[in-house]
């Protein structure tokens, strides 16, 4: 947070425009070109409320529309119809650098610095002053004139675009490929003209209510996003978990409530600043949130603090109940099953269960393990300059199987042995209940030549099912082949005395021991993801 509050002192600097339009868009593509790739650093939890909204939805199009107030300008097309006593039809009269078109028999007609409702009058007056007979008059404005405007400051790409006068400040931005984001204003967008500022713009306007300010862009006009200044972070139970941009430093929590929209549960929050390196926690009831102080870089989180008297549990599979069912806090997985209908296809022997605060954990020890490993990759010497180039490969190899096993979910799995109690299985609110259907066959999976399901065959051992499938892969680790029962416990292959109708074989890849050194450590993490989440990850 510190670091990213930096970076947005930093561009501070940028809203002033001393020298010449153009020189300062050349300066400001030399500071964004660092600016913008210490903004990808900032991590992917840390949403931006609008981030998404120029994804180039808005840069193709042309916004060619009335507008009364517009004033006429050198380059508009014009289209002028006369009938009755004279005929005459134009639809591409074009006004001239001095301002004026040309009508045949009428002569020229001044229309520069008109407003568009003023139009009609002004051709029907001059044509009137010709012609004594009746002479009906229509003219409209058929094309604005195109315009070139420099959008800089916190933009990916800064430039000069060319469109209409009538074009959104959207869609400038959008040809500029969007705010930079964690760095850039959505709020504090200044349109500069004559390096004079002349209007403020807040797109939070449009972003929460779909209005958009409308005005009428000049040929060499500036779009200046300024840096963000105040920004607050939010999570928890809201419909908007994003950080969002204050436009002062101060306020109260009742100030961003319409931003996030807190739940219906929620009830409380808490309240997380940052004041001398030091850290502070307070909570807070949300009926309080009037009178609470919130200043930039303050972390807010939204939460029910109600005590729950019942739980909602769902279930799915092969039965004939409900499959959400609530029930009293305290229920056990026995209280639960016993209020199900099943089906002669229902496998009531491998029910299985899946808690969230199970995957959690399992989540939690994952990361700590990637988080070892990732240390370990940036922090090894090497002896020499050719070592170290073998070690940058390795390394980068590394690097992607963590970002890949970061996406890994598991599943959360609470295995239930034979004979368990299902009485001292005290449910959750959230956790799944599923009961498979009966299976009369063994999945094999991972490093075998012909992945497969076969029909189970009473007495055959995992050595026979991997021959049945073509046998290992050159890649299989044949020391890291699992068992995954039907119950969801699983067991190495040393360990596995026999196999039964509804397995699955899962064959790991082997980790060359050659090409790195981080082998034992990759090898316990795919392990460890194929008993969490049942997935041969390969390295």
């Amino acid at each position: 947070m510190r670091y990213l509050l930096t970076l947005l002192l930093l561009l501070n600097t940028l809203s002033a425009l001393d020298v010449d339009t153009k020189v300062d868009v050349e300066v400001e593509k030399d500071k964004n070109s660092e600016i913008h790739e210490q903004s990808k650093e900032l991590k992917e939890e840390n949403r931006f409320f609008g981030e998404e909204l120029f994804s180039g939805n808005f840069k193709e199009n042309r916004q060619f529309h009335q507008n009364n107030d517009y004033i006429l300008n050198v380059n508009d097309k014009i289209t002028v119809k006369m009938w009755g006593a004279h005929n005459f039809i134009d639809n591409n009269l074009s006004i001239d650098k001095q301002g004026n078109i040309f009508l045949p028999e009428v002569g020229v007609i001044h229309l520069l610095g008109l407003r568009a409702s003023e139009l009609q009058s002004q051709v029907q007056k001059s044509v009137k002053n010709v012609f004594n007979k009746d002479v009906h008059v229509y003219a409209d404005i058929q094309e604005y004139q195109p315009v070139s405007v420099y959008v800089t400051g916190s933009v990916n790409n800064i430039g000069l675009y060319e469109g209409l006068s009538t074009d959104s400040i959207l869609q400038f931005i959008d040809k500029a490929k969007g705010v930079i984001r964690g760095v850039g204003s959505f709020r504090n967008i200044t349109l500069l003209r004559d390096k004079v500022a002349i209007r403020n713009i807040d797109l939070y306007d449009f972003l929460l209510t779909g209005n958009v300010d409308t005005f009428q862009f000049r040929n060499g006009d500036t779009i200046m996003v300024n840096a963000m200044k105040n920004y607050i972070e939010t999570e928890g139970e809201v419909s908007r978990p994003y950080n969002f941009e204050l436009l002062n430093s101060g306020g109260t929590v009742a100030d961003i409530l319409p931003y996030v929209l807190p739940s219906i549960k929620a009830n409380s929050f808490s309240i997380t600043h940052w004041n001398n390196g030091e850290e502070s926690n307070q909570e807070y009831p949300l009926s309080t949130a009037s009178s609470v102080a919130l200043g930039s870089g303050d972390k807010i989180s939204f939460f029910s603090n109600y005590y729950m008297n019942s739980i909602n549990i769902s279930v799915a599979g092969e039965h004939k109940s409900k499959h959400h069912i609530s029930a009293k806090k305290g229920a056990t997985l026995y209280d639960v099953l016993e209020q199900l209908k099943f089906t002669d296809l229902s496998d009531i022997g491998h029910i299985k269960i899946y808690k969230k605060r199970v995957a959690r954990l399992q989540k939690s020890l994952l990361e700590s393990k990637l988080k070892e490993l990732e240390q370990s990759v940036l922090t090894t010497d090497s002896a020499s300059e050719e070592e170290a180039k073998i070690r940058e490969s390795e390394a980068t190899r590394v690097l992607q199987f963590i970002e890949k096993a970061r996406k890994v979910e598991p599943k959360g799995q609470l295995i239930l042995e034979r004979g368990s109690d299902l009485r001292q299985v005290t449910l959750e609110d959230g956790d799944e209940i599923v009961v498979p259907l009966k299976s009369n066959f063994v999945i094999v999976e991972g490093e075998v030549n012909i992945p497969n399901a076969l029909m189970y065959e009473n007495g055959k051992d995992t050595d026979d099912y991997i021959e049945f499938c073509g046998g290992f892969t050159d890649r299989a680790d044949k020391g890291k082949v699992l068992l995954v029962k039907a119950s969801g416990k699983v067991l190495t292959k040393n360990n596995a005395d026999y196999v039964e109708a509804g397995d699955s074989i899962l064959v790991l890849r082997k980790v060359d021991a050659k090409n790195t050194i981080w082998v034992k450590d990759i090898t316990q993490i795919l392990y460890q993801i194929a008993v969490g989440a049942a997935i041969a990850l390969q390295f």
